[in-house]
Formats: C-alpha cells, structure tokens, sequence
C-alpha cells in the first residue's frame, strides 16, 4: 500500500504535462531574450539612427539627441511590459489562459518585423514602436507564463515547474548574448535580424498551442465545463483517478462563488488579500530593486572598469552562470522550500555587492582584485537565481486563489515592470554619481528585503492553493477597527512540510 502511495505522485509528471509547460514556457524564453537583445547592437543602432537623421534631415542628430532616441527605445520596453502585466487579468478572463497566449503571439509577430524592416524603410521609428509592442507582450508573457504553469501542475511540483518560468528567461537571455555577438548576429548589416528573430519563437508557440489544454482551474472554475476540465486533467495527470484535483477545484469554486468579483481596488480594500498582495508586491520589487537589471544592463562596463580584457566573453560567462543556478533552484526549491531560497539569495546578493564595492573601488591600486569582480559578479547572478530570480513569479500565483489570481498578477507584474524601468533609466545616473559604490544601495535595499521576508512571507511548499489562501482569510476580521491592525501575523508552516515530497524523475540515478 506504502509502495502504491509513493508511486501515485510520480505518474503525475506525464509526457503530454511537460510538453504543455515547454509550451508555456516558450513565453518565458521570449521575454528572457527581448530583455537582453538591446545591448549588444548598442553602437549599431546609434549609428543607424546617426545615418536616418543625416538621409532625412540633411545633418546628423547631436551626441546628446542620439543618446536620448537610443534611451527612448531601451526604457520604451519596459513601458509596454507595464501596459502589458497590468492587462493580463482583463485578457485571460475575457479568452481564457491558452488562447491569450496565442493572441499575445500576434504582438511579438508586428513587433519583431517592425524592428526587423526598419533598415528597409530608413525608420528609427519602427524601432522604437517594434520596441514599444514587444514590451506589452513581454508584459503579458510574465503574467501568463508562471499562471498557466502554477494552475497545470500538480500541487507536489508546482515549485519545481514554477522556476521554469526564470529558467526560460535566463535562456533567452544567454541565447540573446550569443546571437549579438559580431561575428553572429551583432554585426552592421544583421542586427535587424537579431532583433527581429524573436518572430521565430512566437510562430512556434502558436503551432504547438492548439495541442495544449485549457487550464483546467479555468474551465471549472469560470466556465463550469466539469467534463472538459476532467479530461484535460487525465491528459495531463496521465490516470483516470482525478477526482482529488476535481474536488479541490469545485471547493475553491464554491468559495469563489460566495465572494464578489476580485477589482485590483479590491485587492487593497479587503483585510483577506491585503497582506498577500502587500507581500506579492515586496517580493517583485526585491527582483527588480536587488540590483540584478543593473548587473545584466551594464556587466560589460563593469568587467571593463575591472581591468578584464576580453569583458564580452566574462558577461557569457554570467550568462552560463544564470541558467546553471537556475536549474540548482528547481531541483532544490521543493526541498528547501520559496521562503528559505528566498532568504539565501537576498543574503548571497548583499555579500555579493559589498564585494563589489570593494574590488571596484579598489582595482586600480591591485589589478588581481579584477579576478574578485568576476567572482562577485558571478556569485552575484548566482544568489539571484536561487531565490530572487524565479521565486516572485511564481509565489504570486500561489498566495491567491482563483478569483483575485489575475488580478494579483496583473499588480504585481505591472510593480516589477515598474521596478525595471526606474532601475534601467537611474542606474547610468546614480553611478555616474557614486561610482563603484553604486552597489552599497542595492545593498542596503537586499538587507531590507531579507529582513520582510524573514518576518512577513509564509512558506508555500506543498500546500494547495485554497490552503494558502484560507491561512490569510483566517486572520481575525470582526476587529471594531479592522483597519487599525497594520499587517498580521504571517500565515502558519503548513502540516505538508513534514510530509516526503516527490523526487523528480531527473534527480533518481
């Protein structure tokens, strides 16, 4: 009987499962490389836009206009990733999960050959816009990706396949790197190609989309299809036996129908999802505030201001280091649990950047401290991704049930977004003024984040989404003044985490 419990969990990673979450994460892959592309045909495209300015206007743009366009097409990105997160709840209740990511493919398709014709045309413009549209499917694809895969997926390696989402992205980001090389794709007369190559992956994501169920939360849950989300389950479960998914799906539907719809206001209003969200929050902003956007913006400087010769070949390197890590983290983050990751990555990054400091500031009077830069860059990337890099994306999806789901995506997808943005526009700025010790500030806001998560974050492994939720709604509600309690008591371990968890079937020798 032992043996027939411990082999049930094992036949849930099916197949046709990781086929749909490959499928999904090919989203991932897409935001992953659009986030890196932009650096390596940097003096390319200044060059182009010095070219158009000179063809239509008859002289050159100045050195500060040509700084600004090519200012306006990086940060343009992170503008649309706002519109686009903050759109994901209206557009997966509106189509559902499956079909919002075959529409969101339509964007990367007009983004990508907008961008990809501009030398044709002589349009500095359609860069900008091609930027601008694959920004806001970008923003949907952080909000769809880690939603489709958290409600797919059984709940004993929901972490696991939750950190594919990070894992997608720092691929796309290393295959970004790769590909702008000059002697790839990074070269004058290819690097429209470079970035309008993300057209490939769209149109491979929309042929293989149709194979891909429904998420079966949605279709019980809003559209009240039982049979429908019944077969999608024992497709994906590989067995007949579904009935514990069903039944947990129709309580969190029970649930949901007793309760009004789910605004954003509402989010904030109600003492049941203002902690959870609070927390979703805080948990995207130690993303984006960590420092890490400012490390990939800018490690080639970095690596050069370290005295390395050859800083294109350090910052691949990084590159490798990223997508390593993050395969560490998904074998270790059903074991360690979110919260315990979380608490060593934000702990890795701060030693990480204080050695930073150091060896920046200190390299011109030892070269060989160049060789720490390196370690505290890589050890840097490496903190990331065991905690802060995968872990908010999918902890979101987690800590909210049904209902306010899409809308908590939407939030804290548009915070990170956000979060990006000010980082990518202030970091020239701010080490301008404070040189190598640029990365005490990001210091300072690591311990910070460290210090809410240690008091204020539950842990997620191995509890179901209505049992993460219910720990929230069970806070005393009926105060006189409710509104005076300022943030309650985190959410109790859940009594799964002394229950063995699923080894995945890639860990057994």
């Amino acid at each position: 009987m032992q043996q027939l419990e411990d082999d049930k969990p094992k036949k849930k990673i099916t197949p046709y499962l990781l086929y749909c979450v490959a499928t999904a994460v090919i989203g991932s892959l897409q935001f992953g490389y659009n986030t890196g592309v932009i650096n390596a045909p940097e003096q390319k495209l200044r060059d182009f836009f010095h070219n158009v300015s000179l063809d239509r206007y008859g002289e050159p743009f100045s050195p500060g206009a040509n700084t600004m366009v090519w200012s306006f097409a990086v940060a343009i990105f992170s503008v649309g990733g706002m519109a686009g997160s903050f759109s994901v709840g209206t557009m997966v209740n509106t189509f559902g999960r499956r079909k919002s990511m075959a529409i969101a493919n339509v964007l990367a398709i007009i983004g990508g050959g907008l961008m990809g014709l501009s030398t044709l045309s002589k349009s500095f413009e359609m860069v900008i816009v091609g930027r601008l549209i694959i920004g806001v499917f970008c923003g949907l694809c952080t909000g769809l990706t880690p939603m489709y895969v958290g409600e797919i997926s059984p709940t004993a390696v929901r972490g696991a396949f939750g950190t594919l989402h990070q894992l997608g992205v720092v691929i796309g980001i290393l295959v970004a790197q790769i590909f702008g090389l000059e002697s790839l794709l990074g070269s004058d007369d290819l690097w429209p190609l470079l970035l309008a190559l993300t057209v490939l992956p769209a149109v491979v994501q929309t042929i293989m989309l149709p194979f891909c169920p429904e998420s079966p939360r949605y279709l019980i849950i809003v559209l009240n299809q039982e049979e429908e989300a019944r077969k999608a389950l024992v497709r994906l479960r590989g067995t007949e036996d579904v009935s514990d998914d069903i039944q947990e799906m129709k309580e969190e539907g029970m649930k949901m129908a007793m309760e009004k719809k789910v605004t954003v206001l509402e989010l904030f209003r109600s003492p049941n999802y203002r902690q959870p969200i609070i927390i979703a929050i805080i948990l995207q902003l130690s993303q984006q505030l960590s420092g890490i956007n400012a490390v990939f913006y800018y490690s080639t400087g970095i690596f050069k201001t370290a005295g390395v010769t050859q800083p294109i070949f350090a910052t691949i390197g990084a590159g490798i280091v990223n997508t390593v890590f993050t395969i560490v983290s998904l074998f270790l983050v059903e074991r360690a649990g979110r919260r315990t990751l979380h608490l060593i990555g934000l702990a890795g990054m701060a030693i990480s950047a204080l050695l930073m400091t150091i060896s920046l500031s200190l390299v011109k009077m030892n070269e060989s401290l160049s060789y720490l830069a390196i370690v505290a860059v890589f050890g840097f990337v490496a903190s990331f991704e065991m905690g802060p890099g995968p872990i908010p994306w999918f902890i979101v999806a987690e800590l909210f049930s049904q209902g306010p789901r899409p809308a908590a995506m939407a939030v804290s997808g548009c915070s990170n977004w956000t979060a990006n943005f000010l980082v990518g526009l202030g970091f020239p700025k701010l080490e301008e003024l404070c040189g190598p010790y640029v990365f005490l500030i990001f210091m300072v806001f690591l311990i910070l984040f460290f210090i809410f998560t240690y008091l204020r974050v539950p842990e997620t492994k191995g509890r179901t989404f209505d049992d993460i939720a219910q720990g929230f709604a069970a806070k005393p509600t009926h105060s006189p003044v409710p509104d005076a309690v300022v943030v309650p008591e985190p959410a109790p371990l859940s009594p799964t985490e002394k229950v063995p968890m699923v080894d995945l079937p890639s860990e057994r020798q």
